[in-house]
């Protein structure tokens, strides 16, 4: 009996096992590809959007790991040196939001241009599929780099034909209700906004 016991234990492992890894496979991957926003800086990490996009995947039927590839400060020079990270995670889908300090720190918008272009080219080529993020500044920063800046984004998406999503904080920048004390960086209900923009610029490129 105890050897029986022992075998059907076994056997029920091995289904589990076996069952465990046709849903690893079977899941895709999404990388964000972020700064402090996509990090979730001043919220917990289960509050950042890129987590509730994950979980609303998921009620919505879609094997999505999101993966939250967010580092505080980074700029696209930055996260084009972490592209071939980016890669280790095989994504099938990666959402490149980067730019917010380059544009806080005025750097050169050709410089930005640049690393955004050569962000998304690797990317691709490596079989992935990406959606551009853009951003905006206050306009403090003068109309003409404002312009210049908002205009990187479209100008690369067009370049590498690529689908983009025109502002990641559209409903959130500027609205204290949804920004923390600095007034730079969403609360949790700011982030609650981010995911729903997001999943609306996403929905029509995922796949069941």
């Amino acid at each position: 009996m105890r050897s029986l016991a022992v075998r059907a234990i076994a056997v029920a492992l091995l289904l589990l096992a076996a069952t465990s890894a046709r849903a690893l496979a079977a899941e895709r991957v999404l990388v964000i590809l972020g700064d402090s926003l996509t990090a979730g800086l001043g919220v917990a990490r289960e509050e950042a959007y890129p987590a509730l996009l994950e979980a609303r995947l998921r009620r919505d039927g879609l094997a999505y790991r999101v993966v939250n590839a967010g580092v505080s400060g980074d700029t696209s020079a930055g996260g084009l040196r972490r592209v071939d990270w980016v890669l280790r995670a095989r994504p099938d889908l990666v959402v490149v939001a980067l730019g917010a300090n380059d544009g806080l720190r005025a750097q050169p918008v050709q410089a930005l241009r640049d690393n955004l272009t050569a962000i998304v080219t690797r990317l691709r080529a490596a079989g992935a599929r990406v959606l551009l993020a853009g951003m905006r500044l206050p306009p403090n920063y003068g109309a003409d780099y404002t312009a210049a800046f908002a205009g990187a984004f479209p100008a690369v998406a067009r370049a590498t034909s690529v689908p983009l999503l025109p502002f990641l904080l559209e409903g959130v920048a500027g609205d204290p209700a949804l920004n923390q004390a600095d007034g730079i960086h969403p609360n949790a209900s700011g982030h609650r906004v981010m995911a729903e923009t997001l999943w609306r610029a996403l929905r029509p490129h995922l796949e069941k």
